[in-house]
């Protein structure tokens, strides 16, 4: 099975692709009879980039009172190669007109906790897939905690008025592989970590492909006490992973598991799929299909792409939080697909083409799908993103969210305008959701290209 990073730590040098420095040694034949040359110094490169938008905040349904904002948003990007990066910047919100909260000039809610302080980090990163250790710093999108049962697509600025810095580490030791990770590094909120052990290297020795057969033990904890407060929750789940085809280019292999919430009796739920994970020049390809059975309120990918909403009111005909909300006894067919594709293949972090989609039907009626898909077209001078959410739909109470922008650059490259619109829902200090809506256009420059 591929081990992998989660894909935010793509997102911090999306616009820059990773520069090697080492030059290639000569063969001992061709080596000279003097001392070699000292390595290669470590080459620097950055990227600065100011965008200026308009943004206007809607209501839906007659709640709440139109904002509109000029919003600066600056970024600096400086890139040591393929194990050190930096990404710090945050979009600024000057307000037009609208709001309750006395007419201040910076809209508050982006700066009102010391969790919204970390949206100045969009990504800090050490080490790499390759490395040993390696951790990240920023924005979680989709984030997956190793085998996906408990942390699965989840996202830490779901909620519009919360902007924390998540970060995640890796580590391996021999047989041992660790990861963990938690959504606010400013705060006591959602932590968790996954051990994976390589049984045919503890059994036999070091294997000739590694990850073959392994076992992973996983924990969550949410505390509930930054970005709104909600009730606390525990989540275990144990995984046997098996490979049956391991090849350079691509690996197929079984999975099984069973996992529940600690504190709560009778809440469980169990496992069996399969996976398959493809990498060639100009593709990656990434598919999950797996059974599954919930009893007791616990359900595989608890913590999901809702989850920072969800803790607050679930999606259901009933406005409870997620830790209290009745879910069925049942099961359910999940699947999940990640492709990214570029026609040239030159090995940077843009692509033609990137899409993700997870979508789960439960046998008592409900469904759950979300997703987003880019494209780079015109040879990449437009680009063109939709993400979409849907959860309970079938049943009453369904949620739905979904945005689009598009990006068109021009003058060389490094001039571009965009535009963007979508929904929101943002928590109120009751609990509940305010649903709302959001648009902007605007102009950006960088010298990306």
């Amino acid at each position: 099975m591929h081990r992998k990073r989660s894909g935010v730590a793509a997102l911090l040098l999306l616009l820059f692709p990773m520069l090697g420095w080492a030059s290639e040694s000569p063969s001992p034949e061709e080596a000279p009879s003097v001392p070699p040359p000292e390595p290669a110094a470590r080459e620097w490169h950055y990227l600065m980039r100011l965008e200026a938008t308009t943004l206007s905040l809607l209501p839906r349904a007659g709640v709440g009172d139109d904002e509109g904002f000029i919003q600066v948003d600056p970024t600096f990007i400086l890139d040591g190669g393929p194990e050190l990066g930096v990404n710090l910047g945050a979009p600024v919100r000057f307000r037009l007109w609208g709001g309750n909260d006395g007419g201040a000039l910076v809209r508050r809610e982006d700066w009102d906790s010391l969790s919204d302080w970390g949206q100045l980090i969009r990504g800090l990163m050490f080490g790499s897939n390759t490395a040993p250790f390696g951790i990240w710093f920023g924005a979680l999108e989709e984030h997956r905690l190793l085998s996906g049962h408990l942390v699965r697509r989840y996202s830490n600025r779901t909620n519009p008025n919360y902007h924390p810095a998540g970060g995640f580490l890796t580590g391996t030791l021999g047989p041992i592989y660790v990861e963990a990770f938690t959504s606010d590094a400013l705060g006591a909120r959602l932590m968790g970590a996954e051990f994976s052990l390589d049984l045919e290297h503890i059994l036999f020795g070091q294997p000739e492909t590694q990850g073959r057969y392994t076992l992973g033990l996983s924990a969550v904890h949410d505390w509930g006490k930054a970005g709104g407060r909600a009730p606390s929750v525990t989540l275990a789940h144990l995984d046997v992973t098996a490979g049956v085809v391991m090849e350079p280019e691509y690996a197929v292999h079984l999975i099984a598991g069973w996992g529940g919430r600690p504190s709560e009796g009778g809440a469980w739920g169990a496992v069996v799929g399969a996976g398959l994970d493809s990498r060639t020049e100009k593709l990656n390809l990434r598919l999950r299909l797996e059974a599954r059975h919930q009893r007791g309120g616990f359900r595989q990918g608890f913590v999901g792409a809702d989850y920072e909403l969800a803790r607050f009111q679930a999606a259901g005909p009933e406005p409870v939080q997620l830790s209290a909300a009745h879910f069925p006894d049942g099961y359910s067919a999940f699947g999940e697909a990640e492709v990214t594709w570029d026609a040239v293949g030159y090995g940077g972090l843009q692509r033609h083409l990137i899409l993700s989609l997870g979508a789960e039907a439960f046998t008592w009626g409900r469904f759950d799908v979300d997703g987003r898909v880019s494209v780079q077209l015109l040879e990449r001078a437009v680009e063109v993103a939709l993400k979409g959410l849907a959860v309970g739909a079938g049943r009453p109470g369904a949620r739905y969210l979904g945005a689009a922008e598009v990006r068109w650059r021009f003058l060389g490259g490094k001039l571009y305008a965009m535009g963007t619109g979508g929904t929101l829902l943002f928590p109120t200090n009751e609990g509940a959701l305010r649903p709302g809506a959001f648009a902007s256009v605007g102009l950006g420059v960088d010298h990306a290209r």
